[in-house]
């Protein structure tokens, strides 16, 4: 277990600050309800470089009926970023959860490329120019499946070439927008995860090979005290191989879920820190990682107080985990 960081050590020195000077970006998952408390918004200034929408770029907000589109809450989070001089990443464009009700089989019955790739130019010309990188394709990859792709409702009406459209579309759509094609299931140690990190390689040579635009994998980084841990070995070689591809690596939505932890908060607090260093040292020691996003960045919004997930607590104060993240960018 990792030795416990004295606060004093770090806790003058933001997490922006941290990655920083390291040559890297830290941010975080947001929601404009959030930002409605000047507490948190100050605390979140203060701590993050970047941030993502939580869910006001899900499709199911963004076009709620066919053709008709909101883009109050994801213009709002662009506004707070410009206004505070924050990078926006965009998330996600195409995924098989979060779609608004119409879009089902009969919808796409007829083949009409336009309901995939004119939603991705229609929101990415929206914002063109002001976003650091958009997660274009979310959770694609299932392991066992035919092709190792999860069946979707747009592998089901365009077969796999729908990734091949969705990146191509986003490529013209914002020529310097950074693509990131966006998973979980390659952080941990279990032979399952030994799978999907084998798929989520070969499914990036097969893209690359046919010149497919992905500069970048997204790695979300999703964590738990219960159940496979970080096989930083595994890690480590998984992320050689991206980086060997010529792509870009970021962090963006990690987290560690304390279900099952300590009754006790300091050794529950301190094993979701030492669960979050062990991953962030693999990840921070690969040259091609970028940017570390965490999903959220206080305990104040999870769905249950007792929960402790995240660098800041409910009362925006710092925990273990900020300090070992801080940690993990000094080192």
């Amino acid at each position: 277990m990792a030795t416990a960081l004295r606060p004093s050590l770090f806790e003058d020195v933001p997490l922006r600050a941290s990655a920083a000077a390291r040559g890297m970006v830290y941010g975080c998952a947001t929601s404009t309800f959030q930002l409605r408390d000047a507490d948190f918004a100050a605390a979140l200034v203060r701590e993050a470089a970047i941030i993502v929408p939580e869910y006001e770029m899900k499709r199911g907000v963004i076009e709620p009926a066919p053709g008709r589109y909101d883009f109050s809450g994801a213009d709002a989070l662009a506004a707070f970023a410009r206004g505070h001089g924050l990078q926006l990443r965009g998330h996600p464009l195409v995924w098989h959860k979060r779609n608004p009700d119409w879009l089902d089989d009969d919808a796409l019955a007829d083949g009409d490329e336009s309901l995939l790739t004119g939603y991705i130019e229609t929101v990415m010309s929206r914002y063109r120019g002001r976003i650091h990188s958009w997660d274009v394709v979310n959770e694609a990859i299932a392991p066992g499946e035919p092709g190792d792709l999860r069946r979707t409702v747009w592998l089901k009406r365009f077969g796999p070439s729908y990734i091949d459209l969705a990146f191509h579309a986003a490529r013209s759509a914002d020529p310097k927008a950074l693509l990131v094609y966006n998973d979980w299931g390659c952080e941990l140690g279990a032979p399952d995860n030994d799978r999907f990190r084998a798929a989520t390689l070969a499914f990036l040579e097969s893209a690359l090979a046919r010149r497919v635009p992905i500069d970048a994998l997204g790695l979300q980084g999703h964590l738990g005290l219960q159940g496979p841990q970080v096989d930083q070995r595994k890690l480590r070689d998984f992320l050689g191989h991206v980086q060997t591809m010529g792509l870009r690596i970021l962090v963006t939505e990690h987290d560690v879920d304390d279900s099952g932890g300590s009754p006790d908060i300091a050794a529950r607090d301190q094993a979701v820190a030492d669960a979050s260093r062990r991953f962030l040292d693999v990840a921070l020691d690969n040259r091609a990682t970028i940017a570390v996003l965490t999903w959220g960045l206080s305990d104040r919004y999870l769905d249950r107080p007792d929960w402790r997930r995240l660098p800041l607590d409910a009362n925006l104060k710092r925990k273990p985990m900020w300090r070992a993240m801080s940690a993990a960018f000094s080192a």
